[in-house]
C-alpha cells in the first residue's frame, strides 16, 4: 500500500464518507420525484420510498444496497461499499499496483436507474477510489433513452461536460470518447445509449485535485438528471411503446452481462451478488 499510511487513511475516510452523502442526497431527490409524480394512474400508484439493506464481506468490508421500486422509478438502486483485501493472484496482473502488492482497498457509489415510463431515459453514474500500492479514482455517468431524446442527451452531456471543465480543458473530450468506445456492444454493433462520460486510473498526482473532480462529477449528475425525470415523468405512454421498452433494456442487460468492468471486479473481488447485479432491469423482454 501507499506509503504514507496516515495520509492515505485520511483519504479513504473522506473518499469514502463522501460517497455516502452523495448517496443520501440522490436519495432524497429521487423520492421526491415519486412524491410530485402527477402522471398515468397517479391516484392507484403509490410512490416509492428507498429501502436500505447492510451487507459485510468475508474477505473485508462490505457496503449498503438502496433500492427503490416506485410509480416513477421502477427499478433504481443507489449503493455504496468499501471493501479491502487482497486480490486472488489471477487477477493481481490486470489492477496496476496488484502485482507489487496484493492487498487492496476500494470504496465507491454505484447507480442504475430503470425507469417506469419508456419515455423517461434510464440513467447509470458511479465513482469510485482504489488503493493499491498506486491509487486512483474512476467512474462515470451515461444515459439511455429509449428512444432518441437529443435535448435530455444535450442537457445531461453539458453538465458532465461544465464538471470536465473544473478538471483539464480536454477532459470532457477525452471522457466522452472513452465513454463511447465502452459502452458499446461489439456483437450488435452498437452504442448503449447517448453517452456521458467515463474514466478510470484518474490519479495526476495531487489528490485533492482528483478528488474534487469526482465530487464535481456527482454534482453534475445530481444538477442533470431529476430535472430530466421531472419534465418528463407525467406523459402518456402507450403499450407499444412499454414493448418497446422491455426490448430495449435487454441491450442493456447484455452490456453489463458480458462486458461490463464493475460488475466483473465485484463478482472477482467477493462482493455482495445483488447488490452487484443491481443494475438489471426488473423486467425485460427479446424480440
Amino acid at each position: 500500500m501507499p506509503e504514507d499510511e496516515a495520509l492515505t487513511n485520511e483519504h479513504r475516510s473522506r473518499a469514502a464518507a463522501w460517497f455516502a452523502a452523495l448517496r443520501d442526497r440522490i436519495c432524497a431527490a429521487f423520492e421526491r420525484l415519486e412524491i410530485d409524480y402527477a402522471g398515468p394512474d397517479a391516484d392507484t400508484l403509490t410512490a416509492g420510498r428507498f429501502a436500505r439493506t447492510d451487507w459485510e464481506r468475508p474477505g473485508g468490508g462490505g457496503g449498503t444496497m438502496t433500492v427503490m421500486r416506485g410509480r416513477v422509478f421502477e427499478k433504481v438502486g443507489v449503493n455504496i461499499s468499501t471493501v479491502f483485501g487482497e486480490f486472488a493472484p489471477e487477477f493481481r496482473k490486470e489492477i496496476p499496483g496488484a502485482d507489487q502488492d496484493p492487498r487492496f482497498w476500494a470504496s465507491g457509489i454505484s447507480l442504475v436507474a430503470h425507469m417506469r415510463s419508456p419515455l423517461v431515459p434510464a440513467v447509470h453514474m458511479n465513482t469510485r477510489h482504489v488503493i493499491t500500492s498506486k491509487a486512483w479514482f474512476g467512474g462515470g455517468g451515461d444515459l439511455t433513452p429509449i428512444y432518441p431524446d437529443p435535448e435530455a442527451a444535450a442537457d445531461f452531456h453539458a453538465q458532465m461536460a461544465q464538471a470536465c471543465g473544473t478538471y483539464e480543458p480536454d477532459a470532457y473530450e477525452r471522457f466522452k470518447k472513452w465513454c463511447d468506445e465502452y459502452f458499446f456492444l461489439p456483437h450488435r454493433d452498437e452504442p448503449r445509449g447517448a453517452g456521458g462520460i467515463f474514466f478510470d486510473y484518474v490519479d495526476s498526482g495531487d489528490w485533492e485535485r482528483d478528488f474534487t473532480f469526482v465530487r464535481a462529477v456527482g454534482e453534475a449528475f445530481l444538477r442533470a438528471y431529476p430535472p430530466i425525470v421531472a419534465s418528463r415523468m407525467d406523459d402518456e405512454w402507450t403499450p407499444e411503446q412499454r414493448r418497446h421498452q422491455l426490448v430495449r433494456r435487454g441491450r442493456y442487460v447484455e452490456f453489463n452481462l458480458l462486458y461490463d468492468r464493475g460488475t466483473r471486479f465485484g463478482l472477482r473481488t467477493g462482493g455482495n451478488t445483488e447488490a452487484i447485479l443491481m443494475s438489471l432491469p426488473p423486467e425485460v423482454a427479446w424480440p
